[in-house]
């Protein structure tokens, strides 16, 4: 406890990190993850510590957590090489068997590559016509994430990723996927380009008057093409020409899971990091919990930007993502998904 005398220590890390805006501190720090590699990190001895923990007489939930939270997920694939060397015994089987419920989904989550966890919970997005997990999956992760999640979806489901998607989906929900699929979104050049910005606003205005007059493929070509940069500048003067958020007008023309899918890739050009805020807190605070979102969000970002999306959970909802979860959930569910916050945010 710090001295009545003395201030309370802050470090050099959160000096910076309180000057910087979000968007810049991934690259002065490489990565704002919970989970970083462990400096440490021996496959031998990861791979004793779990055996012990899942052959004992009682199953040590406490360290498989604490290993498998404080592993990177390329290490994390290392133990499983090794486990499999030297027991000839596939690690992720042997710790389904030893866990359940929530736990064993946020374990298999943990185990799996990412990109294979990603084709996984899109597979399961598309039975279960859930659009708004695959407007997550696909409006958020990167051009090499993509073409590694298609190669994932092929080995494991023996189909393809895109035809799937023309069978289950359709419209402009299909095509927006579909482009986002397929396309390389154009890289900020540092060079503002005003005229350009007058351009695209100017369609998007026209393209989304009125539900009759929508021309869904403005919209996807703008929306997946220009870059962040350039499109919050296209937000910023689409309010000043209409008077309305783009929000606003997505709502109002578009609808169902195309509507659903057009404000996920808004919202997350806007700020990816509150995006991910209020998809966690809707997956436990909406109508019904849905944990399978709450434990893919918190495994998919825990090694890129889950300390930006637990600083924009505590600004806009007046409570850290530590307390939240640990008010929200319980027993071990509860300490891995405490393992993967890492922290309380005063």
């Amino acid at each position: 406890m710090p001295s009545a005398n003395r201030p309370e220590k802050v470090t050099l890390a959160n000096k910076i990190l309180k000057q910087l805006p979000l968007a810049s501190k991934t690259a002065v720090w490489g990565t704002l993850g919970t989970i970083r590699p462990l400096l440490s990190f021996e496959v031998e001895r990861d791979v004793q510590t779990l055996l012990d923990a899942i052959a004992g007489e009682a199953v040590d939930y406490g360290t498989i957590i604490h290993v498998l939270t404080n592993r990177t997920n390329g290490q994390r694939q290392q133990i499983a090489k090794g486990f499999q060397a030297f027991t000839q015994q596939d690690l992720l089987k042997t710790l389904q068997a030893a866990v359940s419920g929530n736990l064993e989904t946020a374990v298999v989550g943990l185990m799996k590559p990412a990109a294979q966890f990603d084709a996984h919970e899109i597979k399961m997005a598309m039975k279960g016509s859930d659009g708004a997990t695959l407007a997550e999956i696909l409006c958020t992760r990167t051009t090499q994430q993509l073409r590694e999640i298609l190669d994932f979806y092929k080995h494991d489901f023996k189909s393809d990723l895109e035809a799937d998607l023309v069978f289950r989906s359709s419209g402009c929900f299909r095509d927006l996927l579909l482009t986002l699929l397929k396309t390389s979104r154009e890289r900020y050049s540092g060079v503002i380009d005003y005229v350009l910005i007058e351009q695209d606003t100017k369609a998007l205005v026209n393209a989304g008057s009125s539900p009759a007059r929508l021309d869904e493929n403005k919209w996807v070509r703008i929306l997946t093409q220009r870059s962040p940069e350039h499109l919050n500048r296209v937000f910023s003067l689409y309010h000043k020409i209409t008077g309305l958020q783009m929000e606003d007008t997505v709502a109002k023309v578009f609808q169902g899971n195309a509507q659903v899918a057009v404000l996920t890739l808004v919202s997350v050009l806007r700020n990816t990091p509150l995006y991910f805020a209020a998809r966690l807190r809707q997956a436990i605070k909406g109508p019904v919990a849905v944990h399978k979102t709450l434990i893919r969000i918190l495994i998919s970002r825990s090694e890129t930007d889950l300390l930006s999306i637990r600083a924009e959970f505590k600004k806009h909802y007046g409570i850290s993502l530590y307390s939240f979860i640990q008010a929200e959930t319980q027993g071990n569910y509860q300490a891995i998904l405490l393992g993967l916050c890492k922290a309380e945010d005063l």
